[in-house]
Formats: structure tokens, sequence, C-alpha cells
């Protein structure tokens, strides 16, 4: 990629190439039907959280394994904030703005919390305290009654624009949104990482004491960490409550938690090129295993099993092999392309 306008560098070269990535992403909706615009849609809203998680755990090395918690707690909020504003007759763009707005609010304050507790917790403390708080969800979605209880809380519809109902469908409208806020939100952690920010996070991970000898306030890198990866996370959570119209405790499972990890350790653990890779296999390899099952002479009995199990075996099996083989994740394979070559030679200045 530094082949490709070369008088570029620094943050301008990283905003240009969002901006790219992302008219690209949205120019190829035109080419997918509308099945394929959900499932595109859907991987653009875990890559939101997979981009913020991967710079949680890759750059600060703080490990959550409650990510699926932050992700319900930006779909909840958009989905009471938005329910309220539908009964106050807002609609429209303005409704999804600050529908939005209160989720990334709602789960960037629940990551400051979680960010002071790691500020004093380390390695297995603070991923217990990231546990609990997951599995804590259903119960906190039974207790309170205007969170729907197990059947979760839908949300009022909102369809395509009225300028755009001629030019595309609901799907590639909802693939649109998801696509945008990921290009925006995925741009802005880019330019984080590889800023000052992105160094100092690096400094705490490596060696904690010497970052503060050198005068890096550790504790406020890891709560601002926490706090920038909970926002990512409550951001994937609102766009998939607007793509599926609901949010519900059952879809924000410990199980699904722990496969955000090892998404982003598959793809690449501190990159972002490999949280986009990890994203994908999230939402396309449990489709491709239940396709495939599916054309098996097998009983409906042995297909319901494979299907609730199988992918969970392939994910481990994935994850055993990408260790064993390559350690950097599946982005590895591409070093050219991701710059970790540049990054790794060992006349790098960045």
């Amino acid at each position: 990629m530094t082949r490709v306008l070369p008088s570029l560098r620094g943050r301008s070269r990283i905003v240009v190439f969002g901006t790219i990535l992302t008219v690209l992403a949205i120019a190829a909706t035109f080419l997918l039907d509308p099945y394929r615009n959900f499932q595109f849609a859907t991987i653009a809203a875990y890559f939101s959280v997979t981009a913020g998680l991967t710079l949680l755990v890759g750059q600060s090395g703080q490990l959550s394994l409650g990510h699926a918690a932050l992700m319900a707690a930006g779909g909840y909020g958009y989905a009471l904030t938005a329910n309220a504003l539908a009964e106050g007759g807002v609609d429209g763009v303005v409704r999804f703005l600050l529908a939005f707005l209160a989720a990334v609010v709602v789960a960037g304050l629940l990551g400051l919390l979680l960010g002071l507790a790691a500020a004093r917790l380390h390695g297995p403390y603070l991923a217990g305290v990231t546990l609990a708080l997951v599995v804590s969800v259903p119960a906190v979605a039974a207790t309170f009654k205007v969170l729907g209880g197990d059947q979760g809380l839908p949300t009022a519809y909102q369809g395509v624009p009225d300028g755009l109902r001629s030019l595309i469908a609901a799907e590639q409208w909802h693939a649109w949104v998801a696509i945008l806020v990921a290009g925006v939100l995925v741009t802005w952690l880019t330019l984080l990482r590889n800023g000052a920010f992105g160094l100092r996070m690096r400094a705490v991970r490596d060696d904690e004491t010497a970052a503060r000898l050198n005068g890096v306030a550790a504790g406020r890198i890891k709560v601002s960490a926490f706090t920038v990866s909970a926002v990512a996370a409550g951001a994937g959570g609102a766009v998939l409550c607007f793509i599926t119209q609901s949010v519900s405790p059952g879809a924000y499972t410990l199980p699904f938690s722990l496969l955000l990890v090892v998404a982003v350790v598959l793809g690449g653990l501190g990159s972002i090129g490999g949280a986009a890779l990890g994203s994908v296999l999230v939402v396309m390899l449990p489709w491709l295993i239940t396709t495939a099952t599916s054309q098996l002479p097998l009983s409906a009995d042995m297909t319901q099993r494979l299907t609730g199990n199988l992918p969970v075996l392939v994910f481990g099996a994935l994850l055993t092999v990408t260790i064993l083989a390559r350690p950097g994740g599946i982005v590895d394979l591409f070093p050219k392309l991701t710059g970790r070559a540049d990054r790794q030679a060992p006349t790098s200045t960045t």
C-alpha cells in the first residue's frame, strides 16, 4: 500500500485510504442480492467491534471476555432511544443519529467503569470481571422489564429514506449505514493506533513500570483504551440492532463473546486488517458450514446437531492450527498488503 499515493503520509494517508475503501465497499453493495447485503451489513457491524477489541487486547494488552455485553449495552441504548424518539414523532436520519449517539454514550460509560477496574486489575482478574459482566446480561434483561425480558426489545421500523427508495432496497440501505459507521470508526481507531496514543498503549503493554518511569500515565492509558474499545463495541451493537430491528440477551451470550476474541486472534491480534478478516469469519464460516451440512444426506436430528456444534469445532481447529503455524494470525499471510512487513523490519521507525 505504500506504493499507492506515495506523496501522502501519516494521518492524511489513513483518512484517504479509509475513505476510498468505504466508497468501494458501498459500491460493492450494488453487486449483491438482498441476503448478501444483509450479511455484508452484519460483517461491517462486527468489524466495528473486532477493530476495537483488537486495539484493546493487541495494543494495550488488556484481555476482555465480555465485549458482547458492551455490544448489548449499545444495542439496548439504541433500541430504547429509537423507540422513545419514534413515539415523539422523530423519524429518519435524525432518529438514527440520536439513537446511535445514545448507544455509544451508554457503552462508553460502561467501558469507562471497566477501564477503572482495569487500571487496578491484571490478567485473569480483569478477564474474570469482564466474564462476569457478559454472564449477567440475561439476568439484567429479565429483571428490568423495560428491556423486554428474555424475548428482547423490538425497535420501531426505519426504512430507506424517501430520496433513495427508488434506487436501493432496505437491505442495501442497512449495508450502507453499517459500512459508513465502520468506515468512520475504524479510520478513527487506526489514527489512534498509529499516533501517540497507540505508542503509549504499547509502552504500557510491554513494560508498565518502564512506561511510568518515562512519564506515561499507565492507569489513564488503560482506562482510555477500554473506553475507546467500548465505544466501538457499542457502535457495532447499535448498528446490529438497526439491521435486525431488535435486540435480545440471547444474541450476546458468553460463547459469542468468546467467539469475538477467537476472531481477532485468528485474524491477527493488534491488526485492523486482522479484525476485518475475523469479522468475515464470524459471519460467513457458520453460514458456509450450515450450507454444506444441509446438502448431506443426514437426518434432521443430526443436521441440527451439526449446525449447533460443528462451527464451534471448526473455529477451535482453526485457532489451534493458526497458533501453531501462524502465531500472528491469518493477516501474516499478507505482510506487504497489511504493512506488517514494514513495521517488523529492523530498520522500521514506526
